[in-house]
């Protein structure tokens, strides 16, 4: 099936959430989504804009997405974080991950990043095989540490 990569547009959120959530019941955590077609709009297209997003499209629809923004690293500066890249599970296999990743490279090398960065479950084989094959190096001796909001909140309860 052919595709297309573009720059997302306010009116692909309900899409890009769509897949958001497809990726949540992947990861067996089909509860955890939070975020808001309103938050993405707001935050992606506002005043403040958070994040950079492309979009993957097939026969007018958002098949895929890769959502990245701004970080700074004490070690290299500036980096860009890699939030989700997402392919829709039908679509998988046909081109279309290597293409959003093409697009977060290119666009990362253009803003004169030194560092790219992203997580991948442990158990996600095929995906750690993927970015390996091009070039990404998966750390395994790094643990990744969140708070969430409750922890925020019993951190500074506790302060």
């Amino acid at each position: 099936m052919e595709f297309s990569i573009r720059e997302a547009q306010p009116g692909d959120m309900q899409q890009v959430l769509a897949l958001i959530n497809e990726l949540a019941v992947f990861e067996k955590e089909p509860d955890a989504v939070e975020v808001t077609v309103n938050d993405l709009i707001e935050d992606g297209f506002g005043e403040k804009k958070q994040f950079h997003c492309f979009v993957g499209e097939a026969e007018g629809r958002v098949v895929g997405m890769a959502l990245v923004y701004q970080r700074y690293s004490t070690w290299k500066g500036r980096v860009i974080h890699l939030e989700d890249l997402i392919v829709t599970e039908r679509m998988r296999g046909s081109g279309l991950g290597k293409a959003l990743l093409t697009e977060v490279v290119k666009y990362g090398h253009d803003q004169g990043v030194r560092r790219i960065c992203w997580e991948v479950l442990d158990w996600n084989e095929p995906a750690i095989a993927f970015y390996e094959k091009n070039h990404a190096k998966v750390m395994r001796d790094w643990d990744v540490v969140q708070m969430d909001e409750n922890g925020i909140k019993e951190f500074l309860a506790n302060v």
